[in-house]
């Protein structure tokens, strides 16, 4: 999750709506197996987006059929979704399209056995699973490809941590005003300038001095990854409203599912991708 939440009284694990000892030492984890992939051999950190893909795309395809009844192709999804991502190192952009066209179609083909009712519903849930998943997440793998990979996917992952903690401390100590509060209502105006004032600092240092872009560079790359760090979060708290779910799993200590983390990184690993193909050509 991103953005600031608002403070309130109480502890400071209920203030911030979590548990937070367990979200802390989750992410740190999380955080770890990440740098091992990338400081040894890059082709691990498409090992374990590919995992995180494949979890998610379950906890999300679960969540559909849990809270509104609907049957995503969960074979073809999931099968799809593998080949979006392990076809983004060799073939980039062609690969990842190709990849979702090819799915696209089997899960139309998929769906044919179970009759009318409900065939467009579910055809569409499965196409947006793949997209909203797979295919976000092979932008991920496509910052890595680079010889200079590492530090691109560094800068992303700086930049989506640094937005959520500096939208974190600044919602707890000064947050009073609410911005989406029929979607989210934890999360305040006061918390999203605390998240743009970190996501912009480290979008200077990481564009700056990793990547080798001018400051103005880093501060544009920091507002955006803030923006759709923060946008991910209200879109997947509108999705889980609309399907009357608190979490999409239950995998993660004091954060819920992994698809409940992946909420900010998605969007933000597209418009990472964009931006620093145009910033700082590979």
């Amino acid at each position: 999750m991103s953005g600031g939440e608002r403070g309130a009284p109480g502890r400071s694990a209920s203030r911030a709506g979590r548990d937070l000892p367990a979200a802390i030492a989750v992410g740190v984890g999380l955080g770890a197996v990440i740098l091992v992939a990338l400081l040894t051999v890059r082709e691990l950190f498409i090992g374990v987006v590919a995992v995180a893909v494949a979890v998610s795309t379950y906890e999300l395809t679960g969540a559909l059929k849990r809270g509104a009844g609907i049957r995503v192709a969960l074979a073809p999804v999931l099968i799809g979704g593998q080949a979006v991502l392990w076809l983004a190192w060799p073939m980039g952009r062609d690969g990842v399209l190709s990849a979702f066209v090819v799915t696209m179609l089997v899960c139309l083909l998929w769906r044919l056995k179970d009759g009318s009712d409900g065939y467009l519903r579910d055809v569409t849930a499965s196409v947006f699973t793949v997209a909203y998943v797979a295919v976000f997440a092979s932008f991920a793998v496509m910052l890595v490809v680079p010889e200079d990979g590492v530090f691109r996917v560094l800068a992303f992952l700086i930049g989506v941590v640094l937005s959520d903690t500096g939208g974190y401390v600044a919602g707890v100590l000064l947050g009073k005003h609410p911005m989406a509060p029929t979607i989210s209502p934890k999360k305040s105006w006061e918390g999203f300038a605390g998240s743009m004032v970190a996501g912009m600092a480290g979008g200077v240092l990481t564009v700056g001095h990793l990547l080798g872009g001018q400051w103005w560079q880093g501060v544009l790359f920091g507002a955006a990854i803030v923006v759709t760090a923060t946008s991910g979060d209200l879109v997947e708290s509108l999705i889980k409203r609309d399907l009357g779910i608190k979490d999409m799993g239950t995998l993660l200590p004091g954060h819920g599912g992994l698809m409940d983390r992946m909420d900010s990184l998605l969007p933000s690993a597209v418009v990472s991708w964009l931006l620093l193909h145009l910033f700082v050509p590979a």
